[in-house]
């Protein structure tokens, strides 16, 4: 695998010269009154709200990011975006991130970070602090914060039978975009942006949450994964009557591509929900079958829904 580097930069280059820089890429301006954020041993933040929730992913260029096909900055994006659905997927109110970085001597730490800075602005969650190191690999491990006030947490536990499972978009876009990459399409393709510049649905979690849901859950590895691991948790089975495909996308890329990050919910009010989106201008979400008692029920238009997605071979 080949590492993007900067010609212009030395290949050994100094900590606290590399911090700085990055420093001034990822410092928010201004930091909020009563808190620090960088040039300390540690971050100081302000107390958190009702349950604090916590998460940490790590993007491996070359694993979670084809380096052939896309950039260091698309890693960082990626990284983030990846870290702060798993904070959506909670119903949280994302508060701060920080990063950890590993890479080769040489490697464009500033258009990584670039990268990683653009996926917080959007997602209003400031970089805080951070760390480098030196390494084999280019590697991103973003540990985000995040709170949740009032009811707390919903977690992917509590899908109860009779409740109505919805996710909050069409899949396979990211999945799609990926094979549309491979065959050479450009780089803003919308299907190809779906895939390197995921949108993490921190908004659509929050509504979820206030409209009181049962359960829920981020859809990283494919809804033919996770919504098993959903029903695993909550010891139920389904019957899925739809699987909604995105335009462009194959009914496979929507079982099991993955990385679309669209939310799975599971539900016994579904007119709530929708009336919640519809009020904070969300896409509608859409019903795609119900939760059955029986966990050895798992359906897809009557046929078995097998498990397969996406997963990490260790």
């Amino acid at each position: 695998m080949s590492v993007p580097t900067d010609p212009t930069k030395e290949q050994s280059q100094h900590e606290d010269d590399v911090l700085e820089r990055i420093g001034k890429i990822v410092a928010l301006d201004p930091t909020p009154r009563g808190e620090l954020h960088l040039g300390d041993d540690a971050a100081v933040l302000l107390p958190f709200v009702g349950e604090a929730i916590v998460s940490t992913d790590v993007a491996v260029f070359g694993v979670h990011l084809d380096a052939e096909l896309f950039s260091l900055g698309d890693l960082g994006f990626k990284a983030v975006a990846s870290a702060l659905s798993d904070l959506a997927a909670m119903g949280a109110r994302p508060r701060a991130l920080v990063t950890a970085v590993t890479a080769p001597p040489g490697t464009d730490l500033e258009a990584l970070h670039r990268g990683i800075v653009e996926a917080s602005t959007l997602a209003n969650c400031p970089v805080v602090g951070g760390d480098l190191s030196r390494g084999h690999d280019v590697a991103v491990t973003v540990t985000v914060l995040g709170e949740c006030p009032g009811r707390g947490a919903v977690l992917r536990s509590g899908a109860k039978e009779g409740d109505e499972l919805l996710v909050t978009g069409p899949l396979g876009r990211a999945a799609a975009g990926l094979r549309l990459r491979r065959a050479g399409a450009s780089l803003d393709d919308e299907l190809v942006m779906a895939h390197r510049r995921p949108r993490p649905l921190l908004k659509e979690g929050m509504a979820a949450r206030g409209a009181h849901v049962h359960a829920m859950m981020d859809i990283s590895d494919g809804l033919g994964l996770d919504l098993h691991r959903m029903a695993n948790a909550s010891n139920v089975g389904f019957a899925l009557s739809d699987v909604p495909v995105a335009e462009g996308a194959t009914l496979e890329e929507a079982i099991s591509g993955g990385e679309d990050y669209e939310l799975l919910i599971a539900t016994n009010d579904p007119g709530r929900l929708r009336l919640m989106f519809y009020d904070r201008g969300l896409r509608k979400p859409l019903t795609i079958g119900v939760v059955l008692g029986d966990s050895s029920l798992r359906t897809l238009a009557g046929e078995t829904f097998l498990r397969r997605g996406f997963e990490h071979q260790l």
